[in-house]
């Protein structure tokens, strides 16, 4: 069973960046997805960023393409989400999610993971 456990949040101000970091374990397959989804409050929960982790091909949605990137380190079984020029309405609570299942190649929505961390805060403020 994949197991997910963020960390890197925290508050900073429009502008500034923020990386976070999802350990990823218990995952013995070859092929899967690790991504970001957030959830800001009153709000639906929207995909963020994926990578693939049998070809390290990288997808972003439109609202952080160009200001956030996703990477990870097979080593660590970590991946990153490096987001900068961050605004306030970038607040949300972000998680690390996986996919496990067919691949899909394209941008992955909330729907598509099947595994998920308990989530990380970050706050923008202007």
């Amino acid at each position: 069973q994949v197991q997910l456990q963020e960390s890197g949040g925290g508050s900073v101000q429009a502008g500034g960046s923020l990386r976070l970091s999802c350990v990823v374990s218990g995952y013995t397959g070859s092929r899967a997805y690790v991504g970001w989804v957030r959830q800001a409050p009153g709000k639906e929960r929207e995909g963020v960023a994926s990578i693939s982790t049998f070809g390290l091909s990288t997808y972003y949605f439109d609202s952080v393409k160009g200001r956030f990137t996703i990477s990870m380190d097979k080593a660590k079984n970590t991946v990153y989400l490096q987001m900068n020029s961050l605004q306030p309405e970038d607040t949300a609570m972000y998680y690390c999610a996986a996919r496990t299942r067919s691949p899909l190649f394209r941008p992955l929505q909330s729907d598509d993971y099947d595994a998920w961390g308990q989530g990380t805060q970050v706050t923008v403020s202007s």
